[in-house]
């Protein structure tokens, strides 16, 4: 079994601890669907958070999916001028003996735009 990364983003709405919940969760719930892995499968997750995002940290929303065994860290992104605002980005440390080109990278809404070359 390799490891493997996986990458992800949510633009949210606007900046609530329910919403974030939500769109997070949603994010999380996509890597894991579309890679089919499960909770077992990640090894840790990084999140980050652009500076606009107060309201919550959004390893809350996979504690609340239930990656609860898992090693989680938040960190903010940086404040770049006309960056994306209210985003919140992943990065996934999964086992897995998918081949590094086969893994699906998740960038949901309008956080497509961040990597139009892997967003699905």
């Amino acid at each position: 079994m390799a490891v493997r990364a996986v990458r992800g983003a949510v633009q949210l709405e606007r900046d609530e601890a329910g919403h974030m919940d939500e769109q997070v969760g949603a994010l999380l719930t996509a890597v894991l669907e579309r890679n089919e892995l499960s909770t077992d499968d990640l090894i840790s997750i990084w999140f980050t958070a652009t500076p606009d995002l107060h309201s919550d940290f959004p390893a809350a929303a996979a504690r609340k999916l239930g990656i609860v065994e898992v090693p989680l860290i938040c960190a903010q992104e940086l404040d770049i001028e006309g960056a994306m605002p209210r985003v919140v980005r992943i990065l996934a440390h999964i086992e897995s003996d998918r081949p590094r080109a086969e893994i699906a990278h998740v960038y949901l809404g309008a956080a497509g735009a961040l990597r139009k070359d892997i967003a699905q």
